[in-house]
C-alpha cells in the first residue's frame, strides 16, 4: 500500500540514508528497528509528511490516511473524552463507547473521562493523544515509542489491540518484547539502508548478523586474491612471455573493485562498579508505609528482605507509588511508618529519570561524569563517555545543548562512575535502543550484589526478575516465583480497564458488546487450561532455540576454522570443513522455520486464551 524507493537524507555532512527502500503491504505491522540517531523517527516524519527526504520517492494510494503518534501536546476540548472522541471518523463522532473502551485500557478511570486534559500530568497527557491516534482508524497507524510513559498492564493491553490491527501499521519502540508480540514484519535501519523480512527482531537481526559473517569472509578471502594477483602482476610485468597473463589479470583487478571494510558501529556499553559487601541482607524493610501530606496512602505494610543476589523488580500501575518506593530506598524519602535496616557499608547508586533536571547546564558531558565521584580521573571520565557514545569532542559538549534522551545517557554515565553495591534503577530503559536495553540487561546480570528497578520491559520481567514486588489491587505484595507464573496463576486486574469501566456509557451505547458476568471458578479454569496447552509449545519453543543458539554457536568456530585453513592452504580441512558449515547452515534455517511456526502457533493460543479471559472479566 506504499512503498520507499532509494530514499536519501543527511544532516550536514553526516550520511543518514544512502539507500532506504521498502513496501509496506495490505495489513502488515511492520517494527522498524536501529540504533539510536539511526534515523528511525526521522523516517517516520517522511511517512508522515512532515519531513521531506534529500532523494527518492515514497509513494501511497489517493486518499490514504496516516496517524503519526507525535510528541508535542496540544488539546482542543473541554474533557477527556471530547478530545478523543473529536479524532473519531466523521461518521462515528456520537459513539463515546470506542473512546471510553481505549481511555480505560491506558489507565483512565470512568471517573476522569469528563475532566480537563489539562489537569492530568504529563505522562497521561501523552496516554491521552496516544487514544487519539488510536480511535481515528486510519490506513496507516505510526507509532514512534507508544510504551513510554505506559505501565506494564497498559502495554499488555495496547499488544493486543495492535495485534488485532486491521490495517498496516510501523512500529518504532525499545521494548522488544512489545514488538515481538505485534509485528508481523521487521525492517532493520542498518548501515544506512533497509533490510526487510517476515517475523520479529531475533530472525532479523540474526540474519544480518549471518550476512555480514559471510561478506567479511568473502572480502578477506577476496583481498588475499587481490595481493596474490598484484604479486604476480609486479613479479612478471616486465616479461614478454607472460605478457598476456599479466594484462589478464590487470583487467581482472580493474572490473572487480575492491569490497569495503564494514565500520564499526558504535552502540552503549555499560559496567557497573563494585564494592563487595559481605552481607546475607544488605537492606531489610519492615512494615513500610507512605503517603503524600493530604493523599490516600500509596502503599503500607511492606515487608522485604533484599538479598545480595536479589534482582527485584518493582510492577505495577503508574501513579500507585513505585518510583515512591525506589526514593525511599535511595534514602531520598522518609517513610510515614515502617524502618529501614542498612548495612553500614550499603553504597546505593541510584538512577531516576528526573534526574536529569540535577544536570549542571554550564558544564560538559566529562566535567558531569567527574563530578559523580571523587575517585573518578579525567581519562576513566572520558572512557565512560565513549562507552555513553559521547566520543571525541561530543564528550566536551554542555549538558545545556543535549536532548533529553542524550542528558539521560549522562546520567547512567554518572552512575556507571561511582562503586556502589546496591543497585537502583527507575525506567532505565527509556531513551534506549534495543541493543542498548541487551547492552544494559548484560550488564545488571554481571554486577555482583543486588538490584532493584522498576520497569515495565517484559523482557526484562521474563529473563532478568527473581522476585517481584507488585503494585496491584490496590496493595503492595512481594511475589517470589517467575513473571509467567505471576501471570498463570494471579494475573493483573484488568476489571477497572476493561470489565468495571464497560459498566458506564460505553457499555449502553453497544449493547452488542455487553457481556454477562463469568465466575471466579470459570477464569480459574481458562487460566489452568490456558497452562496445560501452552506450556508443550513453549517447551518446544524453548528446545530450538537452546539448539539455535549452541548450533549458531558452532557454525561461528567453524567459520574461524575454515577462515584459518583457508589461510594455510589446507585442502581436507577446508573440505572437511565446508561441509559442516553447509549442514549446519541448513539445519539453522530448518529450526528458524520451525521456531517460527511455533511461536506463530504460541502467538494465536495466547490471543485466543486473553481473548476468552477478557471476556469473563
Amino acid at each position: 500500500m506504499i512503498r520507499l524507493d532509494k530514499i536519501q537524507k543527511a544532516f550536514g555532512h553526516r550520511p543518514l540514508f544512502d539507500d532506504v527502500t521498502f513496501a509496506v503491504n495490505r495489513g502488515e505491522r511492520i517494527g522498524l528497528v536501529g540504533r539510536n540517531g539511526h534515523g528511525k523517527t526521522t523516517l517516520l516524519r517522511m511517512i508522515a509528511g512532515e519531513e521531506s527526504a534529500d532523494g527518492g520517492t515514497i509513494t501511497m494510494p489517493r486518499r490514504y490516511r496516516i496517524s503519526y503518534l507525535q510528541q508535542h501536546l496540544v488539546f482542543q476540548g473541554g474533557s477527556i473524552v471530547e478530545e478523543v472522541c473529536a479524532a473519531l471518523p466523521e461518521d462515528q463522532r456520537d459513539d463515546h463507547w470506542r473512546a471510553e473502551k481505549i481511555l480505560a485500557g491506558l489507565g483512565f478511570d470512568d471517573s476522569d473521562f469528563l475532566h480537563d486534559p489539562a489537569i492530568f500530568s504529563g505522562s497521561y497527557q501523552v496516554r491521552i493523544n496516544l487514544a487519539r491516534v488510536l480511535v481515528s482508524q486510519p490506513d496507516l497507524l505510526l507509532l514512534d515509542e507508544p510504551t513510554n510513559y505506559l505501565d506494564v498492564v497498559s502495554i499488555r493491553w495496547l499488544a493486543r489491540f495492535l495485534r488485532v490491527w486491521p490495517s498496516e501499521l510501523i512500529l518504532v519502540t525499545h521494548d522488544r518484547a512489545f514488538m515481538d508480540a505485534v509485528v508481523t514484519h521487521t525492517v532493520a535501519i542498518h548501515r544506512r539502508r533497509a533490510h526487510k523480512m517476515a517475523g520479529d527482531t531475533g530472525k532479523l537481526y540474526s540474519q544480518i548478523q549471518q550476512e555480514e559473517e559471510i561478506y567479511e569472509k568473502t572480502r578477506v578471502n577476496d583481498e588475499k586474491k587481490r595481493r596474490q594477483i598484484e604479486r604476480f602482476v609486479t613479479r612478471f610485468r616486465s616479461k614478454n612471455t607472460l605478457a598476456t597473463r599479466v594484462q589478464s589479470r590487470i583487467k581482472y583487478l580493474e572490473k572487480h573493485k575492491r569490497m569495503a571494510q564494514l565500520n564499526h558501529i558504535s552502540s552503549l556499553d555499560f559496567s557497573f562498579r563494585l564494592i563487595p559487601l559481605k552481607a546475607k541482607v544488605p537492606l531489610r524493610v519492615e512494615r513500610l508505609s507512605y503517603h503524600y501530606d493530604g493523599s490516600a496512602p500509596l502503599f503500607s505494610g511492606l515487608s522485604l528482605d533484599i538479598h545480595n543476589d536479589d534482582r527485584i523488580c518493582v510492577i505495577g500501575q503508574n501513579g500507585r507509588g513505585k518510583s515512591t518506593l525506589l526514593r525511599i530506598l535511595a534514602g531520598e524519602l522518609t517513610p510515614r511508618e515502617g524502618q529501614i535496616h542498612r548495612h553500614a557499608r550499603l553504597e546505593t547508586g541510584y538512577f531516576a529519570q528526573t534526574h536529569v533536571d540535577t544536570l549542571q547546564p554550564q558544564r560538559t558531558v566529562v566535567e558531569e561524569i567527574l563530578a559523580a565521584t571523587s575517585d573518578c580521573t579525567p581519562q576513566r571520565a572520558r572512557n565512560i563517555a565513549g562507552t555513553m557514545m559521547f566520543e571525541g569532542d561530543d564528550a566536551l559538549k554542555r549538558i545545556e545543548v543535549l536532548s533529553g534522551g542524550e542528558r539521560s545517557r549522562v546520567m547512567l554515565a554518572r552512575l556507571m562512575a561511582r562503586p556502589c553495591n546496591l543497585l537502583l534503577l527507575d525506567e532505565p530503559t527509556n531513551h534506549l535502543d534495543m541493543d542498548a536495553c541487551d547492552a544494559l540487561l548484560e550488564a545488571i546480570e554481571a554486577f555482583d550484589g543486588p538490584v532493584v528497578v522498576v520497569t515495565h520491559n517484559e523482557m526484562f520481567l521474563r529473563v532478568l526478575a527473581t522476585r517481584f514486588v507488585i503494585f496491584d489491587r490496590g496493595c503492595v505484595r512481594v511475589f517470589d516465583r517467575s513473571y509467567q507464573e505471576f501471570l498463570t496463576t494471579v494475573g493483573w486486574e484488568l476489571d477497572e480497564r476493561t470489565g468495571a469501566t464497560r459498566t458506564s456509557s460505553a457499555k449502553r451505547n453497544d449493547s452488542s458488546r455487553a457481556r454477562s458476568g463469568v465466575s471466579r471458578k470459570e477464569r480459574a479454569r481458562i487460566v489452568q487450561e490456558r497452562s496445560r496447552v501452552i506450556a508443550p509449545v513453549e517447551k518446544r519453543i524453548a528446545r530450538l532455540e537452546t539448539k539455535i543458539a549452541k548450533n549458531e554457536s558452532r557454525l561461528e568456530e567453524v567459520t574461524r576454522e575454515l577462515t584459518d585453513a583457508a589461510q594455510h592452504s589446507d585442502v581436507d580441512a577446508i573440505a572437511t570443513l565446508s561441509r559442516e558449515h553447509r549442514d549446519l547452515t541448513g539445519i539453522i534455517a530448518s529450526d528458524y522455520s520451525d521456531l517460527e511456526s511455533a511461536s506463530s502457533e504460541l502467538d494465536k493460543l495466547s490471543s485466543a486464551f486473553d481473548n476468552q479471559l477478557d471476556a469473563s472479566s
